[in-house]
């Protein structure tokens, strides 16, 4: 608010009694208001003026500190450094909406595309995203928080918090709207398309402007997370590709074993010194992301063994 007087905000003398305030108040809240076409900060700074004077006691520390040469508030708004410290006016911000998807380690070498269904919730066509009729909170005057005292005599701080009424929206409900009970949205299944990036990796966040959830009249960010999964024996590490490669007696006996690498199919030699503990590397082969990744193959040996009859 600045240097503004409050006395002056109201259009009061200073020796004003406390009936003139309320008067003085009333009036000028009917002339600002919102709703009666009247400019919003005009109308909070009513209501913060009148939010001190109107209580006696608030009243007489304002003009304490007010006609306190040192006191360094020239006159102004002796309250503005708890209110600066304790409550600012921020831009109007939606949370994001955050949704996890599963990628496959195959998917994530190819850069597939990648079609995601998910709950959204839209604002309501019956009440237009409103929620109901509402009117200003009588508690907080529409200014979306109340003041609190802290303290007795020259120890006293003052701030700001919501007001828990209207939970610092400044109006509250006169009816609901039918369709969404006042929640102001309806959820509705959305799918998207999105391509996935080459060596999409676990953890990984992706951004969607405006295509979250709808909140206080906007549409939030949808927040795509991702969690890597193994597919068609593949799966991720790093920049390595890593195949399990599942052998039975008759793969054993071959020269060579080929690989379903998803770049076209790779024949590896099978080493005389077979040992599973040790997986087969094919340099290059994995993913290309800060430099290129292997392609690592582990052994596992499965097959069913015949009984012999005695």
């Amino acid at each position: 608010m600045g240097t503004e007087n409050f006395y002056q905000v109201l259009g009061v003398d200073e020796n004003a009694t406390q009936d003139d305030i309320k008067k003085s108040y009333r009036k000028k809240a009917i002339e600002h208001h919102p709703d009666k076409g009247g400019n919003e900060d005009t109308f909070k700074k009513i209501s913060e003026a009148y939010d001190v004077l109107g209580n006696e006691d608030k009243r007489r520390q304002y003009d304490n500190q007010k006609n306190n040469p040192f006191g360094g508030f020239g006159g102004g708004n002796p309250f503005e450094d708890f209110f600066n410290s304790g409550y600012q006016t921020r831009r109007r911000t939606v949370p994001d909406t955050v949704i996890d998807i599963t990628v496959g380690a195959l998917e994530s070498y190819n850069a597939s595309d990648k079609t995601i269904t998910y709950s959204r919730k839209h604002g309501c066509n019956t009440c237009n995203g409103t929620g109901g009729d509402k009117k200003t909170c009588v508690k907080c005057n529409g200014g979306g928080y109340t003041t609190v005292t802290m303290g007795t005599g020259l120890f006293t701080q003052m701030f700001r918090q919501p007001c828990n009424d209207c939970r610092g929206e400044g109006q509250v409900f006169k009816t609901r709207c039918a369709v969404c009970n006042g929640s102001s949205t309806s959820s509705d299944l959305e799918t998207i398309k999105i391509k996935l990036p080459h060596g999409v990796d676990d953890g990984q966040f992706f951004k969607m402007q405006g295509n979250g959830d709808y909140n206080n009249g906007m549409y939030g960010n949808l927040v795509i997370r991702v969690k890597m999964a193994p597919e068609g024996n593949f799966e991720k590490s790093g920049n390595d590709l890593v195949y399990n490669a599942f052998l039975n007696l008759e793969d054993l006996s071959n020269n060579s074993l080929e690989i379903p690498h998803p770049s076209g199919s790779i024949s590896i030699k099978i080493p005389e010194d077979f040992d599973t503990s040790k997986p087969l590397r094919v340099k290059s082969k994995g993913f290309r992301g800060n430099g290129v990744g292997d392609l690592f193959v582990k052994l596992f040996v499965k097959f069913k063994r015949t009984k012999n009859s005695k």
